[in-house]
């Protein structure tokens, strides 16, 4: 039987500030199959941007602690030196599309020498069959060859978000990872993009990690789901179980903040802030905001296993487990 194509366990990253040291990621684990999309849920600042991050090692230079376990396909990627990750997992193995792409974008450089460049960096392809390929890319992501000698200020808010999902695609790596991948862009275009990862899931076998805080739209991708809160994993559950009936208080609050066509019931708010990372509460992260918390709550609950490989960070969990 084969190694999964990702396997994250215990994995902490904690930065250096001026007001101390706040966990990001405290204590995260999952796993994900080859051609499976996991999306991972939550509000801003509970530590999905730097999952994303830490598991390309993009680090910023304030870090204070990074550990845990990495393996892709089996293969310890932690134990690796910077140079050995560059070259063997970083946009070979393992690419990623960022926030905002005008931002991920040069924009005095030509579209077409943007979606190459990984390829003559990584792979040290020449120059034009490289710009051939990135050609292909941009079809295959939805983009005319005819973008090629454009400059990205020249194109759309989905366009950009089509080029970097193409620079990212450009060395077929094993697993994408996307970062709040349809922000800012209106629904129709939220809808095509996410169509075009369904399709080239389906045609590549290319493995997808999705951030994102829009519950909606990443229900068209998803087969697993992780729901984030305060640097901790707090749900883990196969897509169909989680949109159906989400089995962690928050995991149903965000849930219940959807509008639903067919529903009698408006969309309910959750009221309350995440807690700050640099202090977060002892016990349940969640409790401040949680409508069930009771004398327990404050101890911090542990990952209970559920039915089905679904797991809840959550003492309520102990009673259907």
């Amino acid at each position: 039987m084969s190694a999964p194509l990702l396997q994250v366990e215990d994995l902490r990253l904690h930065y250096r500030t001026q007001g101390g040291i706040m966990r990001a990621l405290d204590g995260v684990s999952f796993q994900l199959e080859r051609g499976e999309a996991l999306v991972v849920l939550g509000e801003s600042g509970c530590g999905k941007t730097s999952l994303g991050r830490a598991l390309l090692r993009l680090l910023p230079r304030n870090v204070a602690a990074y550990s845990g376990a990495v393996r892709v396909e089996g293969r310890d990627v932690m134990a690796l030196d910077d140079e050995a990750f560059r070259r063997d997992i970083r946009w070979s193995r393992v690419a990623i599309v960022m926030q905002a792409a005008m931002n991920a974008l040069n924009p005095v450089v030509r579209v077409g020498e943007q979606v190459a460049e990984p390829l003559m960096v990584h792979q040290g392809l020449a120059r034009a069959p490289a710009l051939a390929a990135a050609a292909e890319a941009l079809v295959q992501v939805g983009v005319s060859a005819d973008f090629m000698q454009r400059y990205p200020f020249e194109l759309s808010g989905g366009m950009r978000q089509r080029v970097v999902l193409a620079m990212a695609l450009i060395t077929r790596p094993d697993l994408v990872i996307l970062d709040e991948p349809t922000s800012a862009l209106d629904l129709l275009t939220q809808a095509s993009i996410m169509n075009t990862l369904r399709r080239i899931k389906r045609e590549t076998g290319t493995g997808f990690v999705l951030i994102t805080h829009d519950v909606g739209t990443s229900s068209e991708i998803a087969d697993h789901v992780a729901v984030m809160y305060a640097g901790q994993i707090v749900e883990f559950s196969p897509a169909r179980d989680f949109f159906r009936a989400p089995v962690h208080p928050y995991g149903q609050a965000l849930l219940a903040s959807v509008p639903r066509l067919h529903d009698r019931e408006p969309p309910r708010t959750l009221e309350g802030t995440p807690p700050p990372l640099i202090d977060p509460p002892a016990g349940c992260r969640f409790a401040p905001r949680c409508v069930h918390r009771f004398e327990q709550c404050a101890d911090m609950p542990p990952e209970v296993p559920l039915a089905d490989g679904r797991r809840s960070r959550c003492w309520l969990a102990e009673g259907v487990s």
